[in-house]
């Protein structure tokens, strides 16, 4: 009996699979890149019934053809890390289009688990699946589930051990595509079988379909041997012209038919549909939500809702941290020597990492809204609505998701932004996002805009954070027009885009999802800010200034205190002592709010139209005015 195996969850986009994948290993996962690529890795860890099991999270795609680098990325894992089994997971109200993706598994040869996920939805919309018959049918084992209520997980897990305690061999499944390309795919088979570039990895007839849909990656191992190349290429180009003259239709669209056909004839008899409803309950919604007037408006709502959900929420917990680091600095103050040491810790570790940290329940709750906006579907409608948007600009459909995720919505991060624009097959629209995703409003810029915001519009903080939320997408936008109409010249290409059903979020993983991606603001702010954090304190600290500059900038800021306070046109506005008192209680209240740490406005330095100049509070600040100063200026006048 094995001790550990492993299993790779599989399936199309919006079939549940990430839920799946955090019902079974929970907070036990982690995160990295596919070598060579920056495609993400998920990996979680589970120990069921004393065997343990390691869960690898494939990108979500339709097909194992080289379309995209997820799918590429996806199927080399399958071949060259040899998991024990696959588990496709299959959206049960969706059963043929999903399935397709299983055929290919099938073809391939690997030991298959179909997870039916989501028959909770297909029941509702009177779709009923034998799960028996179908497995029988398909010949691999299936397990019903709803996995967003953790339903059949249990199941899940059991059978996997059951298929990967047996140790099967991979088989590859042989369909039928019709006389005319059978022949073919035989025919280049046998060529395959007799050369020596190709490895043993793939299946022949696997990659002799590969060959016949044009696969990308295929096509470049054939120019390794021309003559090769040259043959295969030959039948490829004479199956090509004797289907379009017989069919008027290209191989890759007959293989793609045949398997719909194979998948047809198993859900005639798997599957028992009620009378089709019309409208499904997500169909009424999008007539409303994805309606070109009024859609956009709810969007723009939903979004300044999610601006002020996120600032009156995390308002209290950024108190929090920020006393918490005062009270860190003060601590460290009080134990350290005064010296360069203490001055690093405070100076370049506290304040440097502190002020980041600080802000980090306001990107949590960013997050958390974003997770609900993703989960529950309506993301998917945003960048649907989006698209006839950036259409204008130059930029693709599938651009939207890369904007949003790099700050579209304030709080996201122009790294994983740049990835989500490798699925662009467009090179030029590719390069257009990759250069204007830096303009939106990422997680590093948010502290700032939340200090500049809370100091000059502590009374319109959402207002005014949605304001440069539209500011940031206006400049990108415009950015790139320009590149699309100058240096990236070329044609717009078509954006197709799955709308899935509307969904409840679940809170566990709503949390599970905030938690992923605030423990990598957390790790960022932890490694680059607090190395770049001390780099700043040490250009900042060597080499120091000497006693005498010390000195001649402490005469120079009393010199200047005195000059300025002595000018008739400040001290025109002081009147008699009371103003001067109040002018002193003033100052003194904005000291004691910024020892604080608390968000004073500048309206309570406004009692009076003397006080105009108070206003610059910062101005204040910045040469330490001291009261004994204030007075002595006001009877030098």
């Amino acid at each position: 009996m094995k001790n550990k195996i492993t299993i790779a969850l599989s399936g199309n986009p919006n079939s549940g699979k990430t839920t799946v994948f955090n019902a079974i290993t929970g907070a036990r996962q982690q995160i990295a890149n596919y070598p060579g690529v920056t495609v993400e890795k998920k990996v979680g860890h589970v120990t069921h019934k004393g065997c343990g099991i390691e869960v690898v999270d494939l990108p979500g795609t339709y097909s194992l053809t080289a379309y995209s680098l997820e799918e590429v990325v996806a199927r080399d894992f399958l071949v060259n890390e040899r998991p024990d089994l696959v588990v496709d997971i299959v959206d049960a109200s969706n059963l043929d289009r999903n399935l397709y993706l299983a055929v290919q598994f099938k073809e391939l040869g690997i030991p298959l688990i179909i997870a039916l996920n989501m028959v909770d939805v297909a029941e509702s919309r009177g779709i009923r699946v034998d799960h028996q018959q179908l497995s029988t049918l398909l010949g691999t084992p299936v397990v019903p589930m709803v996995a967003r209520s953790n339903k059949g997980i249990q199941e899940l897990l059991d059978k996997v051990l059951e298929i990967a305690q047996e140790g099967q061999q991979w088989h590859p499944a042989v369909i039928s595509y019709g006389t005319d390309i059978d022949q073919s795919l035989d025919e280049i088979e046998a060529i395959i079988e007799g050369s020596k570039i190709f490895d043993k990895k793939y299946p022949s007839r696997w990659r002799a379909l590969k060959c016949l849909e044009g696969d990308s990656q295929i096509i470049e191992l054939l120019k390794r041997d021309t003559n090769l190349g040259q043959e295969i290429d030959a039948i490829c180009k004479k199956t090509f012209k004797h289907i379009m003259d017989t069919l008027e239709e290209e191989p890759e669209g007959i293989i793609a038919d045949h398997r719909y056909g194979y998948i047809t004839g198993i859900t005639k008899k798997a599957v028992k549909r009620r009378i089709e409803v019309r409208l499904n309950l997500s169909d009424k919604i999008d007539k409303i939500l994805t309606n070109r007037i009024i859609g956009p408006l709810l969007m723009l709502a939903i979004l300044y809702i999610i601006y002020a959900f996120t600032f009156s929420a995390s308002e209290a917990p950024v108190g929090w941290f920020e006393a918490f680091f005062d009270g860190l600095k003060d601590v460290a103050s009080s134990v350290i020597a005064p010296g360069y040491l203490q001055s690093l810790i405070v100076s370049g570790v506290i304040d440097g990492v502190g002020g980041v940290l600080g802000f980090v329940p306001l990107i949590m709750f960013m997050f958390f809204a974003i997770a609900i906006m993703e989960d529950s579907g309506y993301m998917a409608r945003v960048a649907y609505m989006l698209d006839r948007v950036l259409r204008w600009f130059g930029l693709h459909g599938n651009s939207v998701m890369a904007l949003i995720v790099s700050g579209g919505i304030s709080g996201g991060c122009a790294v994983p932004g740049i990835m989500a624009a490798r699925t662009l097959r467009d090179p030029k629209e590719r390069i257009a996002t990759l250069l204007v995703v830096p303009f939106m409003n990422c997680g590093a810029k948010l502290p700032v805009y939340a200090v500049l915001i809370g100091a000059f519009f502590s009374e319109h903080k959402a207002r005014m954070m949605f304001y440069l939320t539209l500011l940031s997408w206006g400049f990108a936008l415009l950015a790139a027009k320009f590149i699309r109409a100058t240096v990236l010249k070329g044609p717009k290409t078509p954006f197709v885009m799955e709308l899935p059903p509307y969904r409840m979020p679940t809170l566990r993983g709503l949390l599970i999802h905030t938690w992923e991606r605030t423990w990598q603001y957390i790790k960022k702010a932890g490694t680059v800010i607090l190395g770049f954090s001390i780099i700043l304190w040490v250009m900042m600290t060597f080499p120091g200034p000497s006693e005498n500059q010390i000195k001649s900038f402490e005469d120079q800021r009393k010199n200047l205190t005195q000059s300025f306070l002595a000018s008739p046109d400040v001290m025109g506005w002081v009147k008699n002592e009371k103003e001067l008192a109040d002018l002193n209680g003033l100052y003194d209240l904005f000291m004691q709010a910024t020892k604080a740490n608390k968000n004073v406005s500048l309206a309570d330095f406004d009692k009076r139209p003397l006080f105009s100049l108070v206003k610059a509070t910062f101005f204040l600040e910045s040469i330490k005015f001291t009261k004994q100063e204030i007075d002595g200026a006001h009877l030098a006048a």
